[in-house]
């Protein structure tokens, strides 16, 4: 099949879901998530996967063991796509590329490479371009001060007090989501975040922390 966007029913799922986030209302539409929310999803991530990698949606179901919100579902359906990401709730289409939460031997290598003057300038050059590209740039968290060890006025203090480090981008829900528009605004989001993902793989890359204990 090819994909041609999400229907208005999508989003009206999604609306329903965060007025009543129960069981029986997750039962009596499950036919409405597969056909409208899922089934367009997969297909999205079946034309993204030649050229940014295969796709995994994650599940609608909340982990609420810990949390003291315990509506069972998700408000969103979202999927990572390579190194990627995408979902879709009643606000509209959302994505972003990069590391939302670095475990503690990434951050410290990000925080060691940002402070050396050659690699940290080139990641200030390509923060400013997705910027100035209309791309957010955030992360998981953002320290108040300067972390130990560097200078409240170092000039790049404000990379050094990021914890994760991302580029987002959202958009309105319209009439363009039930197109193929969605699918080349995907991709030229991945385009212009590529070379900011790029920097973090080499310079942070994957946590071996897991490898360590096993």
């Amino acid at each position: 099949m090819t994909f041609h966007g999400w229907p208005a029913e999508a989003l009206e799922f999604f609306e329903g879901l965060e007025a009543d986030n129960s069981k029986v209302y997750w039962q009596q539409n499950r036919d409405v998530y597969d056909e409208t929310v899922r089934a367009p999803m997969e297909e999205l991530l079946k034309e993204l996967a030649p050229e940014w990698g295969e796709g995994r949606i994650f599940r609608p179901y909340r982990d609420i063991r810990f949390s003291s919100d315990k509506s069972p579902y998700k408000t969103n359906i979202a999927a990572v796509i390579g190194a990627g990401y995408v979902q879709l709730s009643a606000d509209g289409l959302g994505a972003g590329c990069g590391m939302w939460h670095m475990a503690a031997d990434q951050l410290e290598r990000y925080r060691v490479t940002v402070g050396e003057d050659r690699p940290g300038d080139k990641l200030v050059d390509l923060v400013a371009s997705a910027r100035a590209a209309g791309l957010e740039v955030t992360g998981h968290e953002v320290l108040k001060t300067a972390p130990r060890g560097y200078p409240k006025d170092h000039p790049r203090i404000e990379l050094l007090r990021f914890k994760g480090l991302i580029a987002w981008r959202e958009w309105p829900p319209g009439g363009w989501l039930g197109t193929r528009r969605v699918k080349s605004r995907v991709a030229e989001f991945f385009r212009l975040s590529k070379p900011l993902n790029e920097w973090l793989l080499t310079h942070v890359g994957h946590s071996t922390l897991l490898d360590r204990r096993a």
